[in-house]
């Protein structure tokens, strides 16, 4: 999971905790909110009636002076108010929830009890709203609540979501860097765009890393070369006095033989320090890429090539190059090593093959030229598909030294082409080449 949406994630989590605690005292606290609130306007109802009395006397309040109370409620039942005289002794000033019979119906309300004395005489004043009305209320904020809650966390993680994104950018960028760097040489150094201190130390860090391991790389390329100079010479010599011996008339059968032996196994040893020299030299990017040329036609040179050796195999090439794709940045000489070592090595595993024939095809993928090298051999197990470029790796097969594919590999790095293998035991091995729109 990007790092974007566990930020988001982590924030929505503290949000619905924060919610969950929320929704679990929210009934406590509405509740006594909302009694607080109706006790308050109780008070304030309270206030003004005993002004009204003030200004014009209990009398201007009854209609019927006689009867010594009033009474009066709404229409919907859910206020009333009753003014009364009372004969007790001390003075009343309470809210209490109670029921009452209006209209007979009983109906539970909150109600304010409130004496006083006007002229030597006591009255009762009660204030009173229904218990239905304030649970109406309360649901209604409740309702309110829950929504505007729902908004808050579906907002705010569409902002968090966003905010992290926009966070993060940076270490996409620095991801995209890093994929894209084929080589540590080839690795952008330009320092990406971002005001966060951790992203540019990082980013910076990775450039000083990647400057550290091409130097490490070339050196390596240049111990390998230096070595494979200075080897070169002693076995040209050895290899030219061996030569010269074999030549030699007195020598006997038994003695040229071992000479011989001698001989084959210099040119194998001259072969791998050649293949590992053409290795450092392709890394060190000591070719030039500056020849245009036509890629079917350089494939059609190497078919003709490993024709003969095919056919005494009885091994067809079956090849359909449908397409072509014009080169203008490449090196011919580097490029028919890279096809000659993969259909060479197509054809060395079709030996036992059923059908034994190798299939060579053009195609566009993604808009990009690919070509596609087939064999029905033996196959490949996923270990050794992943180490089929490293080198000194010969896989299922004794023939050769390991180094062709690595070859293939390093030049196909050098022209940008990317190299995929598709294998299956006991179905074969399929070689794709995707080549670069730079080329």
């Amino acid at each position: 999971m990007k790092l974007r949406y566990k930020l988001a994630l982590y924030n929505l989590l503290t949000k619905a905790i924060f919610v969950a605690v929320f929704l679990l005292l929210m009934p406590y606290f509405l509740e006594r909110v909302n009694i607080i609130q109706t006790d308050n306007e109780l008070i304030r109802k309270r206030e003004q009636v005993i002004d009204i009395i003030a200004e014009f006397g209990v009398e201007g309040l009854m209609a019927d002076p006689a009867n010594n109370a009033i009474g009066s409620y709404n229409i919907l039942k859910q206020e009333y108010i009753s003014l009364e005289k009372t004969e007790t002794d001390h003075f009343w000033n309470f809210i209490e929830i109670t029921q009452r019979m209006v209209d007979e119906e009983i109906i539970d309300y909150r109600v304010l009890n409130y004496s006083f004395m006007v002229d030597g005489e006591i009255y009762l004043l009660e204030i009173g709203t229904s218990l239905d009305n304030i649970y109406k209320t309360e649901r209604n904020i409740r309702s309110i609540t829950l929504v505007l809650l729902g908004l808050f966390v579906i907002i705010s993680f569409i902002a968090d979501t966003t905010l992290a994104r926009i966070l993060t950018r940076p270490l996409e960028h620095i991801a995209i860097k890093l994929k894209k760097t084929k080589t540590p040489a080839l690795f952008d150094k330009n320092p990406i765009k971002t005001t966060t201190t951790d992203f540019k130390y990082l980013d910076r860090t990775l450039g000083e890393l990647m400057e550290k391991i091409d130097q490490l790389f070339a050196k390596e390329r240049e111990i390998t070369a230096n070595i494979s100079h200075e080897l070169l010479t002693p076995i040209s010599v050895i290899q030219s006095r061996l030569e010269n011996l074999i030549s030699s008339p007195g020598l006997d059968q038994e003695s040229a033989i071992k000479v011989n032996d001698c001989l084959k196994t210099l040119h194998r040893l001259k072969s791998i320090i050649n293949s590992l020299l053409l290795i450092a030299r392709v890394e060190s990017q000591e070719y030039l890429k500056n020849e245009s040329f036509s890629i079917i036609e350089l494939i059609r040179e190497v078919i003709d090539e490993i024709q003969p050796l095919a056919e005494d195999q009885d091994i067809r090439i079956e090849a359909s190059l449908t397409q072509n794709f014009e080169v203008g940045n490449a090196n011919r000489a580097l490029l028919y090593t890279l096809f000659f070592n993969i259909i060479n090595n197509a054809v060395k595993f079709s030996k036992k093959a059923d059908p034994q024939k190798v299939e060579i095809t053009t195609f566009s993928s993604n808009g990009r030229f690919a070509i596609k090298v087939k064999d029905h051999g033996p196959g490949m197990s996923p270990e050794q598909a992943k180490m089929i470029f490293e080198r000194f790796r010969k896989g299922k097969s004794e023939d050769g030294y390991g180094l062709g594919l690595a070859i293939s590999k390093t030049i196909a790095d050098f022209h940008q082409i990317n190299i995929k293998v598709e294998t299956l035991q006991g179905k074969g091995t399929s070689f794709i080449l995707i080549f670069s729109e730079n080329l």
